[in-house]
């Protein structure tokens, strides 16, 4: 039985910023129950707009005689800390204030989020996690709780993702919050504030999601005759207009600066001592036409995590591949499995 719940922290939560929240809340969904040795946990980490409810968005891997079968697995997954669909976050009320924090919500890093997820796995009761599974930003937070917690991680599955935020990665969200600047509401104590940037800055977005391949194949005109009214062009506007409707400038801006954020030897050691310190199963999965988080920052972490595995899927829809192609997904994770040493602790998959 799917479930939903909040797991409210009341003690301060200190940031990697050197600022803090006075506690928080992250909502969180939960399929299938936790067995008496708690050892078949499933962590899904969810990326830059999606929410907890893992279902609405990547149901081809979960669900009876799926990959990830509840009745196997006890499979949750947190919305992350300043999102917007029920942990806290810019709209939520500042106790100092008794206002939304709007633009006065702290920055947060992907450690902060990471860090909040292990506090909700520790109120759980939960020791270890079978595998964590993760795409995109998703994919940053998999590995950073790898990372930050080696013994509690048996498996962790990384797809389109990397160890570092790329410049090309930071210059495009950066390109997204310029956008939102733009917006002459986005210096206002409003929830709609920057709304209208929102739209084009998910435009921007999405052009690095797909692929030329992608717009070829599903945007193409089926006459001569246009000069204008181009359905790639309301294909643009209409991906804005849907994200507008469900989504919020101001988390938007936040996770994307989380997003840059991510390099997981800062502050440690250099990273391939920091990833040879890995200890999860590992899988590092790339869509052949990402051209957001390409194959190399896959063979890249599969080079220098010990005992990883590579898979790269063919795909005409880039980056946004890790969503779409199920099929594919299913068949490189089991395969994963099949040859993860040690063996997982459920093999029927």
């Amino acid at each position: 039985m799917q479930r939903e719940d909040n797991f409210i922290y009341e003690e301060q939560f200190m940031l990697e910023s050197g600022e803090s929240l006075p506690g928080f809340q992250l909502r969180y969904t939960t399929f299938g129950q936790l067995n008496e040795a708690k050892d078949n946990v499933i962590w899904v980490c969810h990326a830059l707009t999606a929410n907890a409810n893992f279902l609405d968005w990547w149901e081809g891997l979960f669900g009876k005689g799926r990959l990830y079968d509840p009745e196997k697995y006890f499979i949750i997954c947190a919305n992350m800390l300043g999102s917007c669909y029920g942990s806290t976050g810019p709209l939520s009320i500042n106790p100092a204030s008794r206002k939304p924090y709007f633009h006065d919500f702290p920055l947060l890093s992907n450690r902060d989020m990471v860090k909040a997820f292990d506090l909700l796995r520790q109120s759980l009761g939960i020791d270890r996690i079978h595998t964590v599974i993760g795409g995109s930003l998703g994919g940053q937070h998999a590995l950073e709780w790898a990372v930050m917690e080696p013994d509690r991680i048996t498996h962790m599955v990384q797809l389109c993702s990397n160890a570092q935020h790329s410049p090309w990665g930071i210059a495009f969200n950066e390109s997204q919050r310029m956008a939102i600047e733009q917006d002459p509401t986005w210096t206002n104590k409003d929830a709609n504030a920057g709304m209208h940037g929102l739209a084009t800055a998910r435009s921007i977005a999405l052009l690095s999601y797909r692929h030329y391949n992608t717009y070829q194949k599903t945007q193409s005109e089926t006459t001569n005759g246009k000069v204008n009214h181009f359905k790639a062009s309301s294909y643009q506007r209409y991906q804005g207009d849907k994200l507008v409707r469900r989504f919020n400038a101001y988390s938007y801006w936040l996770l994307s600066k989380a997003m840059d954020s991510h390099n997981v030897a800062r502050g440690r050691a250099g990273m391939d001592e920091v990833l040879a310190n890995v200890k999860a199963q590992s899988l590092f999965l790339g869509v052949s036409t990402d051209i957001l988080f390409p194959v190399s920052e896959q063979q890249f972490l599969s080079d220098r995590v010990a005992n990883a595995q590579l898979a790269i899927i063919d795909s005409d829809y880039g980056h946004d591949g890790f969503l779409i192609e199920i099929p594919s997904l299913t068949r490189e994770i089991r395969r994963f499995y099949e040859k993860a040493r040690p063996k997982p602790a459920f093999t029927d998959y």
